[in-house]
Parts: C-alpha cells; structure tokens; sequence
C-alpha cells in the first residue's frame, strides 16, 4: 500500500467513525423529528421568498442582476457537485454501502440514489451563503454569518439522518465557498455591493 492508499484508507476510517458517532451516538429524539424536515428545500420557502421580496423592493434594477447571479451560483453548485464530482469520485451514499448500511439509522423513508461525494446539500447551500455574505456584507453586517450557521446546521442534517460523510459535508462546502466567492466576485466587479444608499 503506497503512501496515498494509505491517508485514503486513514481519512475513510475516521469519515466512517465520525459518521456512526454523529449518526448513532450523538442524537436526540428532538433532532430526530426536526433534521428530517430540516433538510428539506420546502422548509426554507418563507425565508426565500422574503429574500426576493426584500431585495425586489429595496434594490429595484440590481435587483434583477443578483438574483440572477443567485441562479447562476446554484446552477453551478448543483451541477459540478451532482454531475462532475459525485461521478468521478463514485463514492457510495453510507446506506447504500454494504458494509456500512445495517449499522446506520437512516431518518428518511428512502436512501437517497445517487453517490455521495460531494454533498450537494453542502455545496448549494454554502455558495449560496458565501455569495449573499459577500455581496450583502454593507447590509447584513455581522449579521450575514448566520447564513453560514444556517448552511451549516442544514448539511450537519444530511449526515445525522444517514446519508452522507462528514467528508462528504467538509468538501462540499469547500467547494460551494469556492463556487460562491467567484461569483460573488464577478457580481460585485460589475454591479458593486448591495446597499441601502446605492442603487
């Protein structure tokens, strides 16, 4: 076994521990009832649409452009994460893993299809946070770390109900801040910040 095998089988023997801690040991019968609906896109309909409102009203034409750079953002969360990552690295959900599977509590009436690595989850939801951070942070202040808090309690959520790795949650919201802080970037080269005083 070469020197990369090894830190492999390290990383996928302490993933594998974390996840049964998380997932077996650290639980409560509250988050038990809450992580499930948490995870759900559904859930988070109110605060979506009192963003769009919020920025609609108060940031008129600009607007029109940071939404669609929130679309493009998630786009590409969605799809390198989905369709390039998970692809190449194939790496099986921890209730699809025949190893793994009879060991895990799964929270949800089904194992998600699909492979693991990244979590998409994570990916989405951390550039989504990272963009509105960055291009709000006149506004939001110190408030604007709450979305990461946000994106963090809802990814933590995909490994307590089963089905993903905490690697799974680590590197996808590393790429999901690397995704959003590009996008980010170009927004804000080209329509500044958003604030109260500049339209």
């Amino acid at each position: 076994m070469n020197s990369l095998e090894k830190i492999a089988a390290w990383l996928h023997q302490w993933d594998t521990y974390l996840f049964l801690k998380i997932n077996t040991v650290w639980t409560l019968p509250f988050l038990d009832g809450v992580y499930p609906w948490l995870r759900e896109a559904n859930a988070w309909v109110p605060l979506y649409l009192f963003m769009l409102l919020f920025v609609i009203l108060n940031f008129k034409k600009k607007a029109i452009a940071w939404i669609l750079f929130v679309v493009i953002t998630l786009t590409l969360t969605d799809q390198i994460s989905s369709n390039l990552v998970k692809n190449w690295f194939a790496r099986p959900r921890p209730c699809n893993d025949p190893l793994l599977m009879s060991q895990v509590r799964l929270l949800l009436d089904h194992c998600s299809g699909g492979y693991s690595f990244t979590s998409s989850h994570a990916t989405n939801h951390f550039g989504f946070a990272i963009f509105v951070f960055i291009t709000g942070k006149p506004m939001l202040k110190k408030w604007g770390w709450l979305f990461f808090l946000w994106a963090a309690t809802i990814s933590y959520g995909q490994v307590y109900v089963g089905v993903h790795y905490p690697l799974d949650i680590v590197c996808g919201a590393l790429l999901g801040c690397g995704i959003g802080y590009l996008t980010a970037g170009f927004f804000t080269k080209k329509y500044g910040l958003l604030t109260f005083t500049t339209q």
